[in-house]
Parts: C-alpha cells; structure tokens; sequence
C-alpha cells in the first residue's frame, strides 16, 4: 500500500490549529461552524462567513475540507442547517459530517458528500448498508473492536457496500485524543447535572470531575480508590496502527478542535510518519518510543487503547487535567521578522527564560513554531538570561510573524 492510501484528519478549532495541520502535512481537516456542531462550546467558533476562505486556504494547499454539522436538529433549527449547508455547498466545502437524518437528507439534495459521524452508532454491517446511500465515508461506533471492524470492512469490499460516489464506502476511525465514557457520545451526563447537552456541542464534561459515591437512603458514601471514575484516558493507536490499517480502516481522525496548535502539529507528525513506515514495510517496535514520547510533550490524559484491542471497560483517569510531560507558559509576543537570516524579534512581557529553553511561537498564520534559544542575542550581547521587559532576537526554523504569541516550554514538574 501506499501512504496515498490513508488519510489523516487533523482537529481544527481555531486559525492557529489550522496553520499547524498544514505544517504538518494533514491530508484533510474538519472543523464546525456556528451551533450544530460536536465543539461549538469548547473551541474558537468560525462563522458561514469564514467558510469560504477556510475551504480556499485548504484546496490551494492539497488539503480536503470537511464541515461537521453532528448534533441533533431541533424542529426550529431545521432553517439554520439549511442555511449552514448551503453556505457551505458555495463554499465549495468537500464534505459534511453529519449525524441527524435531516441533515442527511438536506445535504443528498444538495449534491454534498456525507460523512457518517460517530454519533450515529454504526455497528454492524446492516446499519451501514442502509445509510450507505447517503454517505461515502463512515466513522464507525467508537466501542467497536477491531476484528468487529474488519467484519464491516469484508463486506464493504465483497458485496460491495457503494456510497453515492459509486466507490466502496471507506471507514473512518478515531485515532488519537478524548475518549468519552459515553463511547461514540451519546451521552446525557452534562444535560441531566447542568441542563448542557453532550449531544448539541455544549458538554461541560462534568464527567471529568471527582465524585463521593453515596447511598442516599442509608446515608453512606462509599470509599473508593479513584474518585474520577467516569473519566477515562485518551486514546492512543500509534502502536498497533498497522493492525487498524489491516481492519480496513482508511481515514484516521484525531480528536482536539479544543487543543492549541502545537498539539495539532505534533500528533499529526507522528501518525504521519506511522502511516509512511506501515507503507515502506518498516514500522516496528524500534520506532515507537520516540512518537510515546513526543505524544507524552501535548496535552493529554493519560494514554489507553480504546476498545480497539477488547477492552471490555474504559481505562480511567487518576487525576484531573493534562498529563502532559511539557507545559507552556506565555512569555510575549513577536514584534519582528527578517526572512533572509530567518531571525524573529520578541518581547518578553510576562515573564523570563534561561538560554538553552525550548521556545513556542503560535500565530494565526504562523500555526506553530518550535525554537530553540540557545543563540539569543541582547543588543549583540549573549546573557544567559533573557529577562521581562526585554527585546532579543533568536534563530527560527520557519517563518513568524508581528503579534505572534511566544511560550517558554518547560518541564510539567517545574
């Protein structure tokens, strides 16, 4: 096989996040606009306004684009889906993500390609078979095993289960990021507690938090060793992705349109450099570690296998927050660039950092930007302290530019 034949699908929530995909070679992007979508609470919302140049700024670079409009529509919302659909059919959108049967239809009507969306649940080769008419594409049930894939995959292939395109319909899968205890999301746990629903985009992942489990009619709270007992860790497939390739699957999602720019950039690079070495016959355990410990640099909650591999039970949190071995803290801000030496100009506004610290640059356009400080410069001079306050100019390995954000990347225990 070649890496032609796989896609990865890169999270984007933000224009950061989306400059960052594109640094890292994503093969196509996904992303909301306005309300009907899955993180309309938790990332930087786009507009029908911004479509057009989001689509644009992917084609003019290889890169598909895919809106996700997967909540459920309400009776009063049906004209906003309209509205959102046909804005993005001008748009020249490459496909929707769609979970509500009127979203499916409205989009058939329209000429769009679908792609079935995780909420719906996909199961079994029946289901497929009845939705496969609207869509080429489907993200099968997160809580589905691999050989439970590979069954769906077979019979794609042998009656052939074709998409409106006259193709087999490919499998989507998530590849990496939140798992939710929920499985594919149908879950009800921020509406029932906080009167937000999971299902409309507005999770507050209350899931998450620490809770005493308690008999309200004896009156006892029971003792349990972890108190994050609905919170489980994220997924991570990186070391069994040839055996996901086997299965059938052909897209590999990444979960994140919450996460920054550098996550973006980097889960991306390493499922990339995954799917090259499972094409060239030299994937293996010798390279593994490195992407571990590249993935351990972002955020994340800890890693598990989804139920990819039969896990019967989620594997669950025992702390809250990131366990991210790298944490950012803002420093300033980019005030020059000079492309011919490849130098940036920063000012340190809130905050120092010693020689030799790993920096971060995000931007807008910039996406992000690794450096490395150990050549800095002071007015020509070489401290070994930058301190806040002050202007330094630094070697970067790509472009920057004005008001771009500088972070100091430093260890999560310091």
């Amino acid at each position: 096989m070649l890496r032609s034949d796989f896609e990865i699908m890169a999270p984007v929530g933000s224009r950061e996040s989306l400059f960052a995909a594109f640094q890292a070679k994503a093969d196509s992007v996904y992303f909301g606009v306005g309300k009907l979508n899955m993180r309309a609470q938790s990332s930087n919302p786009f507009t029908t306004e911004d479509l057009g140049e989001i689509v644009g700024l992917c084609h003019e670079r290889g890169v598909r684009a895919y809106l996700t409009v997967n909540t459920e529509v309400y009776q009063e919302e049906l004209p906003e889906m309209k509205r959102i659909l046909a804005a993005a059919k001008a748009s020249g959108v490459d496909a929707v993500i769609a979970a509500d049967a009127a979203t499916l239809a409205e989009c058939s009507r329209l000429g769009l390609e679908v792609h079935l969306s995780t909420q719906m649940d996909i199961s079994n080769v029946e289901s497929l078979r009845f939705y496969a008419k609207f869509a080429d594409v489907v993200v099968l049930a997160r809580e589905l095993t691999l050989p439970q894939v590979a069954e769906i995959h077979r019979a794609i292939e042998s009656e052939p289960i074709l998409g409106p395109s006259g193709k087999p319909v490919r499998i989507e899968m998530f590849a990496h990021g939140a798992l939710c205890l929920g499985v594919s999301g149908r879950c009800f746990m921020s509406l029932g507690t906080r009167g937000k629903s999971g299902n409309r985009g507005e999770c507050l992942q209350t899931c998450r938090r620490a809770y005493i489990v308690k008999d309200e009619q004896r009156d006892i709270e029971l003792k349990i060793d972890n108190r994050f007992i609905m919170s489980p860790k994220d997924l991570k497939t990186i070391g069994f992705l040839d055996l996901m390739v086997k299965a059938g699957v052909r897209v590999f999602k990444i979960e994140g349109r919450a996460r920054g720019p550098e996550y973006v950039r980097t889960v991306v690079e390493c499922y990339d450099e995954a799917l090259r070495m499972i094409a060239a016959g030299t994937y293996g355990d010798s390279v593994r570690a490195k992407w571990d410990e590249r993935l351990l640099t972002v955020f994340n909650r800890g890693f598990w296998d989804g139920y990819y591999l039969g896990s019967p039970v989620a594997e669950i949190m025992k702390q809250y927050g990131s366990k991210a071995t790298e944490r950012k803290v803002f420093l300033g801000k980019c005030i020059n660039f000079w492309a011919k030496p490849s130098v940036g100009d920063f000012r340190l506004l809130a905050g120092s950092f010693r020689r030799g610290e790993k920096l971060l640059v995000t931007g807008p356009t910039t996406g992000a930007v690794w450096v490395d400080s150990s050549d800095f410069e002071i007015d020509g001079a070489r401290p070994d302290e930058a301190p806040q306050g002050s202007e330094f100019q630094v070697k970067v390995p790509e472009k920057v530019r004005p008001n771009d954000q500088l972070y100091v990347l430093r260890h999560a225990d310091r």
